[in-house]
């Protein structure tokens, strides 16, 4: 079997994406992206606003479909865990790969109701557990991302909490389900940098977590924030007018900054992460 085929049937790559095209009516936003994300890494799509990385990300989530092209995802609850192709699966598969993944949504994407509520929701309705064992895992995932566990903090109320200690608690709701991949959109953006410094220590912590059954994390983080990258050196994946500009170490990507597509990009950095999510849209299809 060459690598080729043995990747074909599962093995070290958790997502494949395969010449992937999208457009909205006459606006081409993906223009043939292709990418293999190996199990274990640590990934940052980075671009300019209009470049395609929320499209990208949607793709891989199976919320928008593609106009040409695929993505392949492991399917750990199949015998030598396959790439599935995304668009010939039934709804019901999907569901069931999508147990295996954890999202922290750029505004987090809490419930209202207490810090209990927002973690165990996703237990009670997916893995059906009761409660005693929901409790359990519910305060082990606010120790391990830095949140008090006590009864009280159980109890209060998510809109109570600053905008770090949201983030945290996101995090919490996503690690709770122990998946096999993290995916975070803009988990920065609006936080002031003493709280962006502790995400990114956060982050990191939970990427070197193993999942459920042992394996080695996968982490895909979508961002704007030069400190996030510089902490953690991700590879780095810079998207520039629908298709993949670099795909490389950060070291190799700091290092060509002077480049004419890079340089403009890395000076608007800063200005691009601190803007207000709350003045967002929520609806981004070509960002």
């Amino acid at each position: 079997m060459n690598p080729r085929q043995k990747k074909e049937a599962g093995g070290d790559i958790e997502i494949r994406i395969e010449d992937l095209h999208k457009a909205f009516g006459d606006n081409q936003v993906l223009r043939g992206i292709s990418l293999d994300i190996p199990r274990g890494d640590i990934i940052a799509i980075i671009g300019g606003s209009g470049c395609g990385k929320t499209v990208l990300l949607n793709h891989i989530l199976g919320l928008l479909v593609p106009d040409r092209g695929r993505i392949l995802v492991t399917d750990h609850d199949t015998p030598d865990e396959p790439l599935r192709d995304l668009a010939k699966l039934t709804p019901e598969d999907i569901d069931r790969i999508h147990r295996r993944w954890g999202m922290v949504f750029q505004r987090n994407a809490l419930f209202s109701g207490s810090v209990l509520d927002n973690i165990a929701l996703w237990l009670r309705e997916i893995r059906e557990m009761p409660e005693e064992d929901i409790r359990r895992i519910a305060r082990r995932s606010l120790k391990a991302v830095g949140l008090p566990d006590d009864d009280d903090f159980l109890a209060g109320s998510q809109e109570a909490l600053s905008g770090g200690m949201a983030k945290r608690l996101a995090v919490a709701r996503a690690v709770a389900m122990s998946p096999t991949i993290m995916f975070y959109d803009e988990p920065t953006t609006g936080l002031d940098p003493t709280s962006s410094s502790q995400i990114h220590d956060l982050i990191y912590k939970m990427h070197q977590a193993r999942d459920a059954d042992g394996r080695n994390r996968t982490t895909v983080i979508i961002t704007h924030d030069k400190d996030l990258l510089k902490r953690l050196r991700p590879r780095t994946v810079m998207l520039h007018e629908g298709k993949v500009y670099f795909d490389g170490p950060f070291e190799q990507f700091e290092r060509r900054a002077g480049a004419a597509i890079i340089r403009p990009y890395f000076e608007s950095m800063p200005a691009l992460h601190q803007r207000d999510p709350e003045q967002a849209s929520p609806v981004l299809p070509a960002a």
